[in-house]
């Protein structure tokens, strides 16, 4: 095959081919390039939670034989001012997944912490607790 018939063969496929690779480069170029939007006068707040109750959490077993030591922990979180003014103390939720576990004894466990969107989990004191589960 000569070198013209490379070319020209399928040339509306290649032109287009080329056109959207050019464009797809463009268009990953500006976005990379952007800017993210930062607001200059944001500050940021941290707030400290005592005493929050530990749930333990199942998808499966029943967790009303669970014992968590210790069972209250302090969660300390941050975020936008305007967002932390408003925040309570109901908001934050301390869990420990119970999930595959019917029995145990001094089980080792992390604590979850959610909270709401634009909240984020700074420190979890203490970050693990013990569980015991009784057999029913």
């Amino acid at each position: 095959m000569p070198n013209r018939d490379w070319i020209t063969t399928d040339f509306t496929w290649k032109l287009l081919s080329l056109i959207l690779a050019v464009a797809l480069w463009i268009t990953i170029h500006n976005l990379r390039d952007t800017p993210e939007a930062v607001v200059p006068f944001a500050t940021v707040s941290t707030v400290t939670f005592t005493n929050l109750p530990v749930f333990a959490v199942s998808t499966g077993a029943d967790v009303h034989n669970a014992q968590v030591v210790p069972n209250l922990i302090n969660v300390k979180v941050s975020g936008p001012s305007d967002i932390m003014a408003g925040l309570q103390k109901n908001e934050i939720h301390a869990t420990v997944n119970l999930t595959g576990t019917d029995s145990a004894r001094g089980l080792s466990l992390n604590v979850e912490v959610s909270t709401p969107p634009g909240v984020a989990v700074g420190e979890i004191a203490p970050p693990r607790v013990s569980v015991t589960i009784s057999p029913p």
